[in-house]
């Protein structure tokens, strides 16, 4: 990412001087993980205060960073800019209460995807295994410690209709073009607000993402949009490495 970082620590800059950035010369992309940043649930470990994982004041609805261990107010959510945008089918298998294992992750033109059954939000392959259709935003995250920072947000199942609605959103932004018509920021342009809201059907209840736009960016966020630009370029020539975390699946199978 760019040496210019966005961040509320800014006075350290003075004491650090010339040692900015020391140490991590041989450190590269593939040497780290992208955040994972999701909703914490009534059965997450973060929220129950028997379990190793516990985070003292999470409460499900909270929206959590799995590197930084920041748990949000998920009411008031948080500022993300979406830099890159995918969709694939990760094909899993099941592994009783577990768990589910990844054995492959296939694009949304592969021919197995044709061969699946659809069971609700899933496609059972002949094999066994099934896939769980899902949507990727590599995004910038608003944090309380490091400023605007790279992570990724995933959405399936019940949140595919919140990630539908919010690609339309994006697609009808628009903005002058200097020559009396108009034209479409790139996706990377537009900051948004993302929450956490009590969602339900006749399966029962769960907390699900809300999507709101918060601002399209103006000449005041160079700095930011040049470091979305380029977490945009290293997601699309397949430097960035994620080790997204499985969201624990309800033992009731709600939709979550």
């Amino acid at each position: 990412m760019s040496k210019e970082v966005i961040s509320k620590e800014a006075g350290s800059v003075a004491l650090f001087g010339n040692d900015l950035e020391q140490g991590f010369e041989n450190v590269t992309q593939e040497d780290t993980s992208l955040p994972y940043v999701r909703i914490l649930g009534q059965l997450s470990a973060e929220v129950n205060e028997g379990d190793g994982k516990y985070i003292e004041g999470a409460k499900p609805g909270m929206i959590y960073n799995n590197i930084t261990n920041e748990i949000f107010d998920g009411k008031k959510g948080i500022k993300v800019v979406s830099c890159y945008y995918k969709r694939d089918f990760p094909e899993k298998s099941d592994r009783g209460e577990g768990l589910p294992m990844t054995i492959a992750v296939h694009l949304p033109n592969s021919p197995i995807i044709q061969t699946g059954k659809r069971e609700g939000s899933k496609i059972r392959l002949p094999n066994g295994n099934y896939l769980e259709e899902t949507a990727y935003y590599y995004v910038l995250m608003d944090t309380k410690s490091s400023g605007m920072t790279p992570a990724l947000i995933t959405m399936k199942s019940s949140q595919l209709g919140v990630s539908k609605k919010w690609l339309a959103m994006m697609k009808l932004i628009q903005i002058s073009n200097g020559k009396g018509g108009f034209a479409r920021p790139p996706m990377q342009g537009v900051v948004y607000n993302l929450a956490s809201t009590l969602q339900k059907n006749d399966k029962g209840s769960w907390y699900g993402w809300s999507v709101t736009q918060d601002r399209i960016m103006g000449q005041e966020d160079q700095p930011l949009y040049l470091m979305a630009k380029e977490l945009h370029a290293s997601v699309a020539k397949g430097d960035v490495q994620t080790k997204a975390d499985e969201e624990e699946k309800p033992k009731d199978s709600t939709p979550y």
